[in-house]
C-alpha cells in the first residue's frame, strides 16, 4: 500500500485531503494543522512503509521561500525550452495550482536498463497497435482523422500496471504488449525519454524552439485506498505524481481541473478532453497522458509558392491552397503506395504521407498495411529529387474508445475488471477511454497536440527525380527517426473541413 499502515486512508489524515480554495484553506493553514497534529505529508513515507522524519523548521524555510516544497521536486518544462526541461526527472508532473500532489517517494528513473532488443519489441507492438487502431476507427469515421497512439498507450499502459488475470492478458493482447509488465513499463521510461530529449536547437513553426512534450498525471478520489507498487511504478516510469480529487461532492469541479491541466499540457490546442457527465461521484481515477509537438520543416515551404490547387475527395475535386517546392526528400514506391518522408528541423523527428496509387484507394492502403509493410517502407527510403505539392490542413478529432477497445480484445476491462493492482478494496472498471488531437500543417512546419483519458469507476534548378503531387486522400504519420516510434497518425480525405 502507500503509506506505512495497511492501506492509504486519505480521508484520514488532514494534509492529505485536497482543499480546494473555495473551501478557505490556505497553504499556511493546512501545514499549521498538520504540524498541529504531528502529521507529515505523504511523501515522507518511504517506499519500504517506514516514516521520514522531516524537521518542522525546514518546512516553514519551505514556506520563506515561497512554498516550493511539493514531494518529488518542481516542474520547469512550462518555462524552459525542450533541451532544458527535458533533463528533470519531474518534467511529466505538471499539475494545476489548485491540486495537492501526493507522490510515490520514488523518483524517475532517468537510466532505465532497457536493450534496444526491448526496446525495438515495444515499438513495433505500438506501431501495430496503432494500425489496427486505425482500421477500428475507420469503421464509425471516414472523414480526417488525427490521433496519438502513443498518448493512447501510455495512458493505458499505465492502467495495465494495475490489471491482474484475465483482464491482464485481454489488455495486453488489444494493447500489443509483449513484454512482460517488469519490461514494458522500463521500456516506456526509455522511449519516453528518448523522444523528449528530441529536437536540441532545433526550431518550431512558431519561431519558438522545438517542443515534444510528454506529461502525465493521475486523479484519484480523496479517501481511497491505492496499492504502493502501483503508484511505485508508475512514478518510477511515468514520473507521474498524484492530484487528490473530490469526486464524491464536486466532480464537474475535478473534470475542470482536469481539463485545464491538459490545455496546459498541450498549449491551449487540446480543450474539454472530457466532457460533462463523463465523471461523476463513482469515479475514483483518471489516469491522463498529454503530448505536444511543434517543429519547423527541415526545408520550408514558401508562402508564396502556395496556390490554390484541386484535391480528389471522395464526395468530389475540392478546391484547397496546395504547398509546393522541389526538394530532396526520402521516396520509395511501393506496391499500392508512395511514400515520401519530410524531414523537421534536426532531422530526428519527420512526416511520412503515404498516398495510395492513383489505381487504388485510401480504404485499401488502410486495410492491407501493417507494422511489417510499414517499416519496410521506412526502410526503403532513399533521397531523391521530388517535385512536391501537398495541402494545407488543420483540424481536431475527438475519438471516444470504449467500443474500439472493446472490439480489439479488451471488454473485460470495462466489466467484470480486474483492476486490483491498483485497488485491492474496490471493485474497479474502466468508465471511459477518451482521446483528443490537433493538427496544424503549414509552409512553416507542423504543430500537434493529443491527449488520452482513462477515467475508472467503481522539404541552378534541378531536374525532379519524381513528382509526387498529394492531391487526393492519404495518410500521414509523424515519426521519431531513430527509435521508428510513431507518435502521430492521420488521415486526410478533404483538406477544406
Amino acid at each position: 500500500m502507500f503509506s506505512g499502515h495497511e492501506n492509504l486512508r486519505i480521508d484520514d489524515a488532514a494534509i492529505l485531503k485536497k482543499q480546494r480554495s473555495s473551501k478557505g484553506w490556505s497553504v499556511l493553514a493546512r501545514v499549521a494543522r498538520m504540524l498541529l497534529y504531528n502529521r507529515m505529508p505523504v511523501c515522507g513515507v518511504r517506499s519500504d512503509g517506514t516514516e521520514n522524519e522531516m524537521n518542522p523548521k525546514n518546512v516553514l524555510l519551505a514556506l520563506a521561500l515561497g512554498f516550493s516544497f511539493a514531494c518529488g521536486g518542481s516542474d520547469s518544462s512550462n518555462t524552459s525550452n525542450n533541451s532544458t526541461n527535458n533533463s528533470s526527472n519531474n518534467s511529466t508532473n505538471n499539475v494545476t495550482n489548485s491540486a495537492e500532489v501526493v507522490r510515490s517517494d520514488l523518483q524517475r528513473n532517468l537510466s532505465p536498463n532497457v536493450s534496444d532488443a526491448q526496446l525495438g519489441e515495444l515499438v513495433s507492438g505500438n506501431t501495430e497497435f496503432g494500425l489496427r487502431l486505425l482500421r477500428e476507427i475507420r469503421k464509425g469515421n471516414t472523414g480526417n482523422v488525427i490521433y496519438s497512439p502513443h498518448s493512447i498507450s501510455i495512458a493505458l499502459a499505465m492502467t495495465y500496471a494495475g490489471a491482474r488475470t484475465n483482464t491482464e492478458t485481454e489488455m495486453a493482447t488489444a494493447l500489443n504488449f509483449t513484454l512482460p509488465q517488469t519490461e514494458l513499463h522500463p521500456s516506456f521510461n526509455a522511449l519516453d525519454l528518448a523522444l523528449i530529449s528530441r529536437g536540441a536547437g532545433a526550431q518550431g513553426s512558431d519561431d519558438q524552439p522545438f517542443r515534444l512534450k510528454i506529461a502525465n498525471a493521475l486523479w484519484l478520489q480523496d479517501g481511497a485506498d491505492f496499492e504502493k507498487d502501483f503508484l511505485d511504478t508508475l512514478a518510477r516510469n511515468y514520473g507521474a505524481g498524484v492530484n487528490l480529487m473530490d469526486y464524491d461532492t464536486d466532480a464537474e469541479a475535478a473534470r475542470v481541473e482536469i481539463n485545464t491541466w491538459v490545455e496546459e499540457q498541450t498549449e491551449d490546442k487540446i480543450k474539454d478532453l472530457i466532457p460533462e457527465g463523463a465523471i461523476d461521484g463513482g469515479t475514483v481515477a483518471v489516469l491522463t497522458n498529454a503530448i505536444y509537438f511543434n517543429a519547423s520543416w527541415l526545408d520550408q515551404f514558401e508562402p508564396t509558392a502556395t496556390a490554390d490547387g484541386p484535391f480528389a475527395a471522395p464526395t468530389g475535386t475540392v478546391t484547397t491552397p496546395m504547398m509546393s517546392q522541389m526538394t530532396t526528400y526520402g521516396y520509395v514506391a511501393e506496391t499500392g503506395f508512395e511514400a515520401i518522408e519530410l524531414p523537421y528541423d534536426g532531422e530526428e523527428v519527420s512526416m511520412v504521407i503515404l498516398l495510395p496509387d492513383a489505381s487504388s484507394d485510401l480504404a485499401t492502403l488502410e486495410a492491407d498495411l501493417d507494422a511489417a509493410k510499414l517499416q519496410a517502407a521506412m526502410t526503403g527510403l532513399e533521397n531523391k529529387m521530388v517535385q512536391f505539392s501537398m495541402p494545407k490542413f488543420k483540424f481536431e478529432s475527438p475519438i471516444g474508445l470504449n467500443q474500439i477497445l472493446s472490439d480489439l480484445g479488451m471488454p473485460s476491462a470495462f466489466r467484470d475488471a480486474d483492476f486490483s493492482g491498483i485497488s485491492t478494496t474496490m471493485d474497479l472498471a474502466i468508465t471511459d477511454v477518451l482521446h483528443k488531437a490537433f493538427v496544424d500543417v503549414n509552409e512553416k512546419g507542423t504543430e500537434a497536440a493529443a491527449a488520452t483519458a482513462v477515467i475508472i469507476g467503481e522539404t541552378s534548378v534541378p531536374t525532379a527525380d519524381v513528382t509526387v503531387a498529394v492531391d487526393r486522400p492519404f495518410l500521414f504519420l509523424i515519426r521519431d527517426r531513430q527509435t521508428d516510434a510513431i507518435i502521430f497518425i492521420g488521415r486526410v480525405v478533404d483538406p477544406t473541413k
